[in-house]
């Protein structure tokens, strides 16, 4: 029988402080959910989403509650009664890494993934004046890092990227928009980023108003991330190339899992990202994302510090770690 050892929040502090167009993070708070069958534990980490009014104090009661109304139920079982977000993915997660250890054989295998190797990830360079984001820029791939996601806000983005562009002529640039393009001429935006080399355009409209990017022509690919939580969201992506997976938004690596595998079904560019986070939370997300065109798992490299086992970045790539899965 399997049990809840324990569902706790922790806070971990930003290096520095993580900026996008809705504010400025100096830490994030965590939900960390512990599973015991008797002799194995599983553990599984979720950050919750802010802008659905989610916080770690509700996530845990949420756990506390499912869990005390009939016990850790299968994966299946949480799939189909569980809503999705944190909390949901703490409990899959956990879960998933219980049933690694009780069978001794890794996640990746059991999901019918390949088996994973190191891939390159983006580093975000946050929101900020033209001449800060310029000096990120050259500090980042100074790093090695050889795609960079920049935070923009719509009031002059543009020379936002042609400062980006100074700092780093031929590194790759995903930007993310952050809903914050709503009223703004997108064709023209879109248009000009695509000569500074930008090759793809995170969320620039509202959830609720995908229509709006109906017939917007863009040299450059429009993804849903804000508008895209799970399967049920993909019928009114039309106007969107490619969607974002993460596991917080999805709730857990089961539904993310599903998601991909109906996505690309549907023609659908991949994506995988996070929420800032340890590399407890980037270690699933990190099978998935083996699988995805764009890979934006820099959550806990954000951090001043991360667990014992974290995944690790050599030139850019980020390499599997060990505790989580395995």
């Amino acid at each position: 029988m399997i049990e809840l050892l324990s569902v706790e929040t922790e806070r971990w502090p930003v290096a520095g402080s993580f900026n996008i167009s809705r504010g400025a993070k100096t830490h994030v708070d965590v939900v960390l959910c512990r599973l015991r069958d008797g002799i194995h534990e599983g553990r599984g980490e979720a950050t919750p989403i802010y802008y659905h009014g989610e916080t770690a104090e509700g996530c845990v009661q949420a756990i506390a509650a499912y869990v005390g109304n009939g016990g850790v139920p299968d994966r299946q079982t949480l799939l189909e009664n569980m809503p999705r977000g944190a909390a949901r993915n703490a409990l899959d997660c956990a879960l998933w890494d219980l049933e690694a250890r009780r069978s001794g054989q890794p996640v990746w295998k059991l999901a019918g993934l390949p088996e994973p190797h190191a891939l390159p990830t983006a580093y975000t360079i946050s929101l900020n004046d033209p001449a800060l984001m310029e000096r990120d820029t050259v500090t980042a791939t100074a790093r090695g890092f050889r795609i960079l996601k920049c935070k923009l806000t719509g009031e002059g983005d543009i020379a936002r990227i042609e400062a980006v562009r100074r700092g780093a002529p031929h590194v790759r640039l995903i930007v993310d928009a952050n809903e914050s393009w709503q009223g703004r001429d997108i064709a023209a935006e879109a248009a000009r980023l695509g000569e500074l080399g930008v090759e793809m355009i995170e969320q620039p409209v509202r959830h609720g108003f995908e229509d709006s990017l109906e017939g917007v022509p863009s040299p450059v690919p429009f993804c849903a991330d804000e508008s895209c939580q799970d399967r049920a969201d993909l019928p009114r992506l039309g106007a969107f190339e490619a969607i974002n997976i993460k596991l917080d938004k999805a709730g857990g690596l089961t539904e993310a899992l599903a998601l991909a595998a109906q996505g690309r079904a549907m023609d659908k560019r991949l994506m995988v990202g996070c929420m800032l986070g340890t590399s407890l939370a980037m270690a699933p997300a990190f099978l998935l994302a083996q699988q995805a065109e764009w890979v934006d798992l820099d959550g806990a490299l954000l951090l001043a510090k991360d667990r014992p086992g974290a995944l690790e970045v050599h030139d850019g790539l980020l390499c599997p770690g060990t505790l989580w899965g395995c």
